[in-house]
């Protein structure tokens, strides 16, 4: 998620982007922008039809796991959201520490009560896990940084995560083999155990376009990052391993203190973070409709309804299978759930059985969905993604050190 100076909400008048803001301070509660500097900025709801779809479902029931820097559980709009978690970088924590506000930002995008005027999530119904594994104050290690990742995902599928939403990784050039070899066991372990990996892509396409971890991993759900006109965002990691995109620009989110010059509450970010935390909370809405569906047909729905373009290749390098639309399966009863022990991306990765040990190793290469497009009222508009044209992404520069990053740039 990039903050973006100058687009402030809240008690202060702008953000103010710095160097020293990946691991940037906030406090415990954050004050509370008034609804219409910080509802009417959540442009996504009005398209994706959330009222009404939260009348069908909000995601009760299920939990969604933050592998991220914390989800702070006492900010007014997650107060009674977030379950006590773990914290990989403290022998102690809970996971609820937050010093930076990207974690806080994905689990108030996912399940934000909307509380005195604060953001309220695509899906409030649910609940938060917090996993915590990436803290400020010390030098980044992708080896030990990606083993809390893996260690996380393991954790996360053993205590009720039917959701996990991981808007971090680290670009392939920044971490060896060695680094990344604890992600693939692990994500098919959580397949197995009938979770759902979310991660973002990254924000690097115009600086070498490279591979990012664990979203590049067999079995985890690439997303990328789209605008209100269904434009993929310049910034958006592209390849064949994203899966879905969501919206991703120009989104509310949780700021620290350092970012604001008074105060602390509300900025206008944009990065496949959000998209992955949007996307998350999609599959929380359908499978608290269908409970009785397994990982695979949540995901196979989410496929088959996505907004796709009329033409051009499908899965595409830039939107995948298309853009999330949960709304069509909620409203509409469109998507076939299909065979539940077969994954659409990856069918080679097997079925989910909580007793089964992980499964081998995959081909990688994912494989072409079922094509059911959906559709019914409320297609109008470009943001729906009738037909949406192939992005043009200028790729150049050079790759950053090598750091676990959040899906948010500055």
């Amino acid at each position: 998620m990039r903050r973006t100076p100058g687009r402030y909400l809240g008690r202060g008048v702008a953000a103010v982007a710095t160097a020293v803001a990946l691991w940037a301070t906030c406090p415990a509660n954050a004050p509370v922008a008034r609804a219409d500097s910080v509802r009417d900025r959540e442009w996504y709801l009005g398209p994706m039809q959330a009222d009404a779809m939260w009348k069908v479902s909000t995601g009760q029931g299920v939990t969604v796991a933050v592998v991220d820097t914390g989800s702070d559980g006492k900010v007014t709009e997650l107060v009674g959201q977030v379950l006590p978690g773990k914290d990989y970088t403290s022998p102690t924590g809970n996971g609820w520490n937050d010093t930076d506000g990207h974690g806080t930002s994905m689990a108030m995008l996912i399940a934000g009560t909307g509380d005195d005027g604060g953001i309220v999530g695509l899906a409030p119904g649910a609940k938060i896990l917090p996993l915590r594994v990436l803290a400020g104050g010390g030098p980044n290690r992708p080896g030990r940084d990606l083993k809390r990742v893996a260690d996380a995902i393991h954790y996360a599928a053993d205590h009720g995560a039917k959701v996990i939403n991981i808007a971090i990784g680290v670009p392939d050039l920044s971490s060896s083999p060695e680094d990344r070899a604890p992600l693939g066991p692990a994500v098919q372990y959580a397949l197995k155990r009938g979770s759902l990996v979310f991660a973002a892509t990254g924000n690097d396409a115009q600086s070498g376009n490279p591979l990012s971890y664990p979203a590049a991993t067999p079995g985890a759900v690439g997303v990328g990052a789209v605008d209100k006109t269904g434009t993929v965002g310049k910034f958006s990691t592209y390849g064949p391993q994203v899966a879905l995109v969501a919206p991703g620009v120009d989104v509310p989110g949780h700021c620290s203190k350092s970012l604001a010059h008074y105060g602390d509450g509300y900025c206008i970010g944009y990065g496949t973070s959000e998209a992955t935390a949007l996307a998350s909370a999609s599959a929380a809405l359908v499978w608290a409709k269908h409970p009785d569906w397994t990982n695979n047909q949540v995901l196979r729905v989410l496929i088959n309804t996505a907004g796709k373009p009329k033409t051009g290749k499908i899965p595409s390098e830039y939107i995948g299978y298309g853009t999330v639309r949960p709304r069509v399966a909620l409203l509409d009863g469109a998507g076939d759930p299909g065979p539940a022990d077969v994954n659409p991306l990856f069918p080679n990765l097997g079925s989910p059985s909580p007793s089964t040990a992980p499964a081998g190793k995959s081909s990688g290469k994912p494989t072409q969905a079922g094509a059911a497009r959906g559709g019914g009222a409320g297609d109008t508009g470009a943001w729906m993604w009738a037909g949406i044209a192939a992005a043009v992404v200028v790729v150049g520069g050079g790759l950053g050190a090598a750091v676990l990053r959040r899906r948010r740039a500055h």
